[in-house]
This record gives C-alpha cells, sequence and structure tokens, in this order.
C-alpha cells in the first residue's frame, strides 16, 4: 500500500522509549505509517496541523499540560480527527474522562501490539475504540441512576493532581511532574479538598485508594 493510501499517525508522548516502540510496531504495519511526532503538548498542538495525520496517538500525561487538554484542543480545531488516548494509568482511571472530552479511544501501554493496531484501524473507520473489559464495565452501568461520586466534579488538573497526590508526591514533586508552579498546584489541591469535603493529603491518599483511583 502507498503511504498516499495509508494510515497516516501522529505520535505525542514525552518518552523517546515509548515513540520509538510505537514506530517499531507500526513499521510492521503495511497500511498504517507515522506522519510526525511530538514530545510535549506544545510541539503536538503545533506539529499535528502540519502532519496530514488521520490518527493522533496522544499521551495522557504530558510534562507542559495534560493531554485531555491537548486533545480539547486538537478537537477543537479538528473535530473530526481521532485522536487515541494513551496512559500508563488503568482504564477505569481517566478512559471516562478522555471520551467525555471527544477522545475516540482509550488504550493503555501495556496492551498487546495487535490491539494498538487494531484499535488505529478501527478509529481511523471513523468508530470508537474501547477495550472488552471497559466495555463491560460500561454496561454494568447502563440504567443505573448514578449519582457523581467526589472526584468525578474534579476538573481533569485537579483530578490529575489527587492522583499524584495519593501517589505520595509532594507538591512540589508534582509541580516539577507537571511543569506548573508550587503555587498553582497548591490552588488546585485546595480546590479539590473543598469540592470532595475532606480535610488533607491523607484523606485525599484514603479516598483514592478506596476509590480504585490509584494502583
Amino acid at each position: 500500500m502507498s503511504d498516499k493510501a495509508a494510515i497516516k499517525v501522529f505520535i505525542a508522548d514525552d518518552h523517546a522509549i515509548v515513540r520509538e516502540g510505537l514506530k517499531q510496531i507500526l513499521a510492521d504495519t503495511r497500511d498504517i505509517v507515522v506522519s510526525g511526532e511530538a514530545e510535549n503538548g506544545s510541539d503536538a498542538l503545533r506539529l499535528f496541523r502540519k502532519s496530514g495525520c488521520h490518527v493522533v496517538l496522544l499521551d495522557i500525561s504530558m510534562p507542559d499540560r495534560s493531554g485531555i487538554e491537548v486533545l480539547k484542543q486538537i478537537k477543537k480545531e479538528k473535530p473530526e480527527l481521532a485522536v487515541l488516548m494513551l496512559s500508563m494509568h488503568r482504564e477505569d482511571q481517566y478512559a471516562i474522562r478522555s471520551l467525555k472530552a471527544g477522545a475516540a479511544g482509550y488504550l493503555t501501554k501495556q496492551s498487546a501490539p495487535k490491539e494498538l493496531v487494531t484499535a488505529i484501524r478501527q478509529v481511523a473507520g471513523g468508530l470508537k475504540y474501547i477495550s472488552p473489559a471497559l466495555a463491560q464495565e460500561l454496561a454494568n452501568h447502563v440504567g443505573e441512576d448514578h449519582e457523581a461520586a467526589p472526584h468525578e466534579t474534579l476538573s481533569d488538573r485537579e483530578y490529575q493532581t489527587l492522583t499524584l497526590i495519593a501517589s505520595g508526591l509532594t507538591v512540589g514533586a508534582i509541580a516539577k511532574e507537571l511543569s506548573l508552579s508550587v503555587k498553582t498546584v497548591s490552588e488546585y489541591r485546595a480546590r479539590l479538598l473543598v469540592k470532595m469535603k475532606l480535610k488533607n493529603s491523607a484523606e485525599l491518599t484514603h479516598y483514592a485508594i478506596r476509590n480504585g483511583l490509584i494502583d
């Protein structure tokens, strides 16, 4: 198949090893080619426009801005473009947030290469992709009267801050991880404590563990 007819994929991930691994997997397929790559959110937004891609593989944890923020901007500019989110986090932690923000699918980085290729082909064809496990989880909740859990009311950045605090990171370490100021992260922490009606980081951690928000 010629490159012109192939599915063009743009890869946005801050880890060079991950990008190389993804490119190696896709190099073994005849109908998929990599048309560009980026190592942070700002570069992703600047370069995906020039790549002529049909699918964006987007890491949910970018160093300068969250993958969901990048996703929302991409969908604002090109609503028809398929964005497949990649994450180290379990599906039940970020998949629903990603799909609500406009993602065409969600894959963990532990997924088998065959599943990645299948997902790319599926979203390139205009369909959504979710794993069988996530499909079952969604089916289990169909028809239920669902009152939003406290963590479901958080913004994407607040939720990310919650999971990082619960993982044992200090405010300073989180600021470095997210390329934000300590003051900004402290504000996120203060807001999520108010929204969730919790008192401190210990209670946040206990809540996250109890609700399966961290591994």
